[in-house]
């Protein structure tokens, strides 16, 4: 009934892998409209179990999974909504080496972890693989989204945006965040995904998208590439 998508774009979100580092605020919603979306194979990472103050906003968890691996939790909710799903779940932190592996494997990674390390070891190896990057962050009543595209010479990576040594402490964990930010911005996050596989629409390359929920505002900003950004840039070969 979407004539850009039909049968074609159905088809090669069936045929996708998509990569999604986190399973909690951002990463819940992500995969399950992924999931339900009919994307063929799931890679879920995260090395955390379900707590009770993870209900508020993680909504691929229930009260029944605490103290559950967070990958198991989700892996169940996800064969619910779509058993024909293929997944593959890592209850682990990925290092830099194990991501240099996984991700040539994906059609198109979704970054949904909460801890700068992880995301710029990420963004290296979506650069060095030219494997697409779905970027997003929520904290307090504030949320971002970013497409970062190294198959386009012009599209910037993470590190034109953020650099190394940037603030650890920004997480929800520890300044807290409205529980339907996480969830509006995961679900832009899946929904750029799905553009990018079936190749709908105009994708968010070469731009962030700014949520302030407190005055239900969005804001866009050009994202350009950095020339000098130590990941994409001339100097990084």
């Amino acid at each position: 009934m979407l004539p850009e998508m039909d049968v074609a774009g159905q088809q090669k979100l069936l045929d996708a892998t998509v990569l999604i580092v986190g399973m909690g605020g951002l990463g819940c919603p992500a995969a399950m409209y992924l999931a339900a979306a009919g994307v063929g194979h799931l890679i879920i990472a995260d090395d955390d179990t379900v707590e009770i103050t993870n209900l508020q906003r993680q909504i691929a968890h229930g009260q029944a999974d605490v103290g559950q691996p967070k990958v198991q939790s989700a892996l169940a909710t996800l064969k619910g909504l779509n058993p024909d799903v293929r997944i593959t779940a890592l209850q682990q932190r990925l290092t830099a080496a194990e991501l240099d592996e996984i991700v040539p494997t994906a059609t198109l990674v979704l970054d949904a972890c909460d801890n700068f390390t992880t995301r710029f070891e990420l963004n290296q190896a979506c650069v060095k693989h030219r494997v697409p990057l779905v970027s997003g962050a929520a904290i307090r009543m504030e949320g971002q989204v970013a497409v970062f595209d190294s198959r386009d010479a012009t599209s910037p990576c993470y590190q034109c945006l953020y650099k190394l040594g940037d603030d650890e402490q920004a997480t929800c964990a520890r300044n807290g965040v409205m529980a339907p930010v996480v969830g509006i911005i995961g679900a832009v996050q899946a929904m750029e995904a799905i553009k990018m596989i079936a190749g709908v629409g105009k994708s968010l390359t070469g731009r962030l998208l700014l949520l302030d929920a407190r005055n239900m505002q969005w804001r866009e900003m050009r994202l350009p590439r950095d020339p000098h950004c130590a990941a994409c840039g001339a100097a990084a070969g």
